[in-house]
């Protein structure tokens, strides 16, 4: 009898790790393929559509959770199945402990709300050069519960939606590139104007720019400069570049034209004791 009872273990046990192992290999499959099929529809309605990159990702990456979400449901509740574990009273308990924990799960829901909407009024995209929460730095994923930034410096930020009450979205448009350069107030301002007005005209034809440079005249005045103002616009992220190589060019063509660029200086009195 204790034979008997051994073998149909043994058996019971082979039968259940197989299919745990057929469980498991099934998952292993349909997670890839999935996501694959996920990607492969997205990036087809994205054509159909004329989506722009930025939108397609940020809806590849949201689709693919709740396909890595859903999945992971479906095995946990396949695995409990195959262990002969009842689902109801797990169910019933969950209830209760969901209602136990539903008022500290507020801030959640909060999260997957704010999310719905940002998605839904297209507020930011992956890819997107934006300020939330106090932080900025390009988008690399939007979810339904948090939202992922790249600081410049290279720190990912994980932000809970529920704290993004602002966006500045710096990437919608055109950006403004905006370079202030001093002169002397010996110098003659008219001359000065020309000289930067040349090196404005060099960058004609830049794929960069949208419109200008251009020198706008006279900003304001210094305690010992006078700040003549550049303005251009820029495609989106270009501003930065434009703006580097404008001061480059025009400090090298206000030296090569003699004129001032003013600089702080220091006196230095040797009082002499008698």
């Amino acid at each position: 009898m204790d034979l008997i009872n051994v073998d149909s273990l043994i058996d019971s046990a082979m039968t259940i790790g197989g299919q745990l192992l057929l469980l498991i290999i099934v998952y292993l499959i349909v997670a890839p393929l999935g996501k694959k099929a996920v990607t492969s529809g997205v990036e087809q309605t994205a054509r159909r559509q004329k989506l722009s990159e930025g939108r397609t990702k940020t809806l590849q990456n949201l689709l693919i959770n709740v396909f890595t979400y859903v999945l992971l449901f479906f095995f946990i509740v396949t695995f409990l199945g195959i262990l002969g574990i009842p689902l109801g009273p797990i169910l019933a308990g969950a209830g209760i402990v969901g209602l136990a924990v539903g008022f500290g799960a507020q801030g959640l829901v909060s999260d997957i709300v704010t999310g719905f909407f940002i998605l839904i009024e297209k507020q930011i995209d992956v890819d997107d050069y934006v300020t939330a929460a106090g932080h900025d730095g390009i988008v690399e994923e939007l979810g339904l519960r948090t939202t992922k930034l790249r600081g410049f410096d290279g720190t990912l930020h994980y932000i809970p939606n529920r704290n993004i009450q602002v966006v500045n979205n710096h990437t919608r448009g055109n950006m403004r590139a905006l370079v202030d350069m001093s002169i002397g107030y010996s110098e003659n301002i008219d001359e000065a104007i020309g000289v930067l007005q040349n090196v404005c005209d060099q960058f004609t034809g830049d794929e960069r720019l949208k419109e200008g440079p251009d020198v706008v005249g006279v900003q304001s005045f210094g305690s010992s400069e006078v700040v003549l103002r550049v303005i251009a616009q820029t495609e989106k992220m270009e501003q930065w570049g434009v703006e580097r190589d404008l001061r480059k060019a025009m400090k090298e063509a206000l030296d090569e034209s003699g004129i001032e660029i003013p600089f702080p200086h220091h006196v230095v009195l040797n009082k002499n004791e008698q």
